[in-house]
């Protein structure tokens, strides 16, 4: 497949039937997530908010849905007839998703990211610091300019 620039543009180049379940999958998302915003990231669809939520993918034989490594924990119980590893969860074509379970998914990870931006203050990045506060912090001092060794 060639480079995509939009979700609809990556879904206009599959086959119909493939096509139906990930638009089925994408509407659920969105239900999941309606402030989310759609964007291409690693040529695949993913939702976006406060960083990315989920990746979503046709293959061969099955749809990949990617929510991360902690979803997959997270969900372990649940997901245990769907063939898994770190950050992904295959779903046969052919085979109903779980629409019930992505939902929840989402959902986990709203909450996940919106407990990470508050780790950081809404979107800012962690405060950088001077080498001298970082030594001074662990109980060292910086080393004057020609001072011996």
């Amino acid at each position: 497949m060639q480079k995509v620039q939009s979700v609809d543009e990556y879904l206009s180049a599959l086959p119909e039937e493939v096509r139906a379940i990930l638009a089925r999958l994408r509407e659920t998302i969105r239900e999941a997530a309606p402030l989310a915003e759609e964007v291409i990231s690693y040529q695949m669809p993913a939702f976006k908010w406060n960083g990315i939520l989920v990746w979503y993918a046709a293959h061969k034989d099955h749809i990949g849905f990617y929510p991360r490594a902690s979803a997959i924990v997270a969900f372990r119980d649940e997901l245990a007839g769907y063939k898994t590893s770190k950050g992904a969860i295959q779903f046969r074509i052919g085979k109903a998703i779980p629409l019930s379970l992505v939902k929840k998914i989402v959902k986990f990870r709203l909450r996940e990211n919106e407990q990470g931006q508050k780790a950081y203050g809404r979107g800012k990045q962690p405060q950088r610091r001077t080498l001298g506060e970082r030594l001074g912090r662990a109980g060292l001092k910086p080393r004057r300019k020609g001072a011996p060794r």
